[in-house]
């Protein structure tokens, strides 16, 4: 199979921040097929937080030998700029072990309730390695239920979907995860369903995850 770009964003663990200022958030995510480890830091560069540059850092790793090829590690800086709280727009230099280098260039959609929050950031990208250009839609949500001052049930669902030249798939995911939060500690249950390439091959993980904003 031809390589392909995969895109694991740290949106998996930090999205619930994005109205927020400097922080770093943590999140492991372990099961019998794969182990993922994702840090992302964000950090706002003027006064009136209109931009910030926010950094992604993963690392992918299959547990059995013949899915290897889809081991990974990643590393994104982004500089975002805020026009509303509903609306921002990026720039980003993206690295990735097997994918290589590629320029993308992104907007951000907020729509945020006291308890729930959607985003979808649609993107276009150019890949070095392929010499091509991409597109890549990614739509997230997440729900919380208050059970006390101190604990939390939290469920987030991460879904992606990456087409070469505006054609022909390359990747897609979808990422659920269900769990409590307990005085800044979340974890619970986590389901990934991965599909790669343009006829996809399909790889499920089942696990669990811890989540933690530094």
């Amino acid at each position: 199979m031809k390589k392909i770009i995969i895109i694991t964003t740290f949106l998996t663990i930090g999205f619930a921040n994005y109205l927020q200022a400097q922080f770093a958030q943590v999140e492991l995510f372990s099961g019998f097929d794969k182990t993922d480890f994702t840090l992302y830091s964000n950090y706002p560069i003027n006064k009136e937080n209109t931009l910030n540059l926010s950094t992604l850092a993963f690392f992918q790793k299959f547990n059995k030998k013949e899915n290897e090829v889809f081991d990974e590690v990643g590393i994104q800086p982004t500089l975002y700029w805020n026009i509303n709280e509903s609306i921002a727009i990026g720039s980003s230099f993206y690295y990735n072990s097997f994918a290589g280098y590629s320029e993308r260039l992104s907007a951000k959609f907020i729509l945020k309730k006291s308890r729930a929050l959607f985003i979808i950031i649609p993107t276009v990208a150019h890949s070095h390695q392929k010499n091509a250009s991409y597109a890549e839609v990614l739509a997230q949500f997440q729900f919380n239920i208050p059970l006390s001052d101190i604990v939390s049930i939290w469920l987030n669902g991460q879904f992606l979907t990456i087409w070469d030249e505006f054609k022909t798939h390359s990747r897609s995911f979808q990422q659920l995860r269900a769990g409590v939060s307990y005085n800044g500690h979340q974890f619970g249950f986590g389901l990934d369903f991965d599909q790669y390439g343009q006829k996809p091959i399909e790889k499920s993980s089942f696990g669990v995850y811890y989540r933690k904003t530094l």
